[in-house]
């Protein structure tokens, strides 16, 4: 499963696991931040609806702030004794993806692993009731 996310301007294809340097954001390093997705492929399914798409979570962890390569910006016109040379470093942010999913299939997993849990100690409950409920009747 991968996505096309749209930040700084730009579009990654990013899917989970992968390390992309992105314009800078406004995050400390190791936070959260979610990514809006413009295009989710998922095997044979493709959705590029945006609508759907941005429900889709894509979220990213803060791994350094650092300044990019230098970029030489020369200026010239001949004839006219004039040339400019600037150089310009572009401030960026590396995330790591830590998942492509949707939310609403992240929200349907969590509910279903809690409620089986309490299944699980209603059902221990019972059979210890089972075994000292026998043992009296002996």
């Amino acid at each position: 499963m991968y996505a096309i996310v749209k930040t700084g301007g730009k579009q990654y294809k990013v899917a989970p696991g992968d390390k992309i340097n992105i314009e800078k954001l406004d995050a400390q390093v190791g936070d959260k931040v979610e990514l809006p997705a413009i295009c989710i492929v998922d095997g044979d399914k493709v959705e590029a609806d945006p609508a759907k798409a941005a429900a889709t979570k894509v979220t990213a962890v803060v791994i350094e702030q650092f300044k990019g390569e230098k970029q030489l910006v020369f200026k010239f016109k001949k004839r006219k004794n004039y040339k400019k040379l600037r150089g310009h470093r572009q401030q960026l942010t590396r995330v790591e993806i830590e998942s492509v999913g949707s939310a609403k299939a992240a929200k349907a997993k969590k509910p279903a692993a809690k409620k089986a849990a309490p299944k699980k100690a209603e059902a221990e409950a019972e059979a210890k009731e089972d075994k000292t409920a026998s043992a009296d009747a002996e």
